[in-house]
């Protein structure tokens, strides 16, 4: 079984303002035979508070898989891009570029996604968007791939590669 965490990125939902829909559609698709929520938090839209958590969750060992929902858009303060690139190791462009390209069908909103994928500690970070319909629209482009792609962190994790 994989650990999920789970980030909701919003000022207002972190206040209490706002029901957290789009970090429940996160859980309702994974939680299941191969996923278990490890972590779940909802922080504000600030850079050094996301980058913070992603670094703290993917540097624990109960953690796989991080998905964060919330401020890949184009706004003042969707700054989630930004924080997850300061953290990565590596990026995945394929995963971010078949989410944004398979979701165009549904949305001409797609473009102007600007989520990212990639690895820090061996563990795969994945940012969504906002919106309970798109985050459950890129889930179902990228969870074909995702336990593979765990599978092969894990191994190499616990596997040293010779240099």
């Amino acid at each position: 079984m994989f650990g999920l965490a789970v980030l909701t990125v919003s000022t207002s939902g972190s206040q209490g303002n706002r029901d957290d829909s789009s970090g429940q559609a996160i859980k309702e698709r994974l939680v299941g035979e191969e996923f278990q929520v490890v972590r779940y938090e909802i922080v504000t839209d600030d850079k050094n508070t996301i980058s913070a958590k992603f670094i703290e969750w993917a540097d624990a060992d109960d953690v796989d898989l991080i998905i964060s929902t919330g401020g890949t858009g184009l706004g003042k303060y969707d700054v989630t891009p930004e924080a997850c690139l300061s953290v990565l190791d590596k990026e995945v462009p394929g995963m971010a570029e078949a989410m944004r390209s398979k979701t165009l069908e549904f949305t001409p909103m797609a473009m102007i996604s600007r989520s990212i994928v990639g690895l820090r500690n061996n563990k795969l970070i994945i940012t969504l968007p906002g919106s309970t319909k798109a985050v459950r629209e890129c889930l179902d482009v990228v969870m074909p791939v995702i336990p593979h792609s765990l599978e092969l962190l894990h191994r190499e994790s616990v596997n040293d590669h010779p240099v």
